[in-house]
């Protein structure tokens, strides 16, 4: 689409993994990138549960270890994409997101350190992959019954233009080791979602198309909140954005040697055990153990 658009001779794709550090070392040496959005991650909350190492691996040890090379090569900014479900989390996912949020924000204070790093809060992406649009679209076509997991849950919902466009609108508002949170509108509950949908496919909810509530799944909130307990927001220039005071986020030099330690124990710890691990670093993690 963007050489469609005459961006052909700016545009460079590279195909990389964050988590392979040699690979990474030589992108950020031999183009060293100004500012980088950084939105690789793992964020289905069913898989992540059964596999917790999986988003330690990719959402925590490898964002920490992208962050190290963007200060090393003097990026000047570093947007790290984040979640609603990092606050307060009840799944190994948020809870991975929030602790890569921490190790950001003691990077920043490192003193050789001369990026700006940054952390955006939102919530579910309409259209985008493992959203609810497109699997309640394909039950619709299938007949039915379009599954929901409870009658009461809500979710904030905002289009993949409307995220973009205020991703960009924060990377230009943060002074270091910000978090933001983007106006996302009101909670809508996703059985209303169903609905519409079905509704506007053509059919009658509950008698062409029938809905079915499933149940919350290991990690699912019924809502997801705002702020953690401790945060202060504040207001930016930009009226949908929102600044959070964060409290202090511990010490680098004992976060790295817990990543370390982390690492080493990845493929050894059953999952149990590692939201174990996880929820010392996050206290305010309410794991699911099976």
């Amino acid at each position: 689409e963007l050489r469609s658009e005459g961006f052909g001779s700016i545009v460079l794709p590279l195909l990389a993994d964050i988590g392979d550090t040699a690979r990474m070392e030589y992108i950020m040496d031999r183009y060293r990138p100004k500012i980088i959005f950084h939105s690789a991650a793992h964020k289905h909350v069913p898989m992540i549960e059964l596999q917790p190492g999986e988003a330690l691996k990719n959402n925590t040890l490898a964002t920490a270890s992208f962050a190290r090379l963007a200060s090393k090569y003097d990026c000047a900014r570093f947007i790290f994409i984040s979640s609603d479900k990092a606050i307060n989390p009840t799944s190994a996912m948020g809870a991975s997101k929030r602790l890569a949020e921490c190790y950001l924000q003691a990077l920043q204070s490192l003193p050789e350190n001369n990026t700006i790093f940054l952390a955006v809060r939102f919530g579910n992406v309409l259209g985008s992959s493992g959203s609810v649009v497109p699997i309640f679209k394909k039950q619709i076509r299938e007949g039915g019954p379009v599954t929901v997991t409870h009658p009461d849950v809500t979710r904030y919902f905002m289009s993949i233009p409307e995220a973009v466009g205020l991703v960009l609108q924060t990377s230009t508002l943060g002074e270091g080791a910000d978090i933001f949170v983007l106006d996302m509108g009101q909670p809508i509950k996703v059985v209303d979602v169903a609905r519409q949908l079905i509704e506007l496919s053509g059919f009658e909810p509950d008698l062409d198309i029938e809905i079915k509530f499933v149940g919350l799944r290991p990690g699912e909130k019924l809502f997801e909140e705002l702020k953690h307990k401790g945060e202060q927001y504040l207001p930016t220039s930009h009226p949908r954005v929102q600044r959070f005071i964060a409290p202090d986020p511990g010490n680098l030099a004992q976060l790295d040697e817990e990543f370390a330690a982390l690492r080493e124990n990845l493929e050894t710890l059953d999952r149990n055990q590692l939201k174990q691990r996880l929820q010392k670093y996050v206290p305010e993690y309410s794991p699911y153990l099976d």
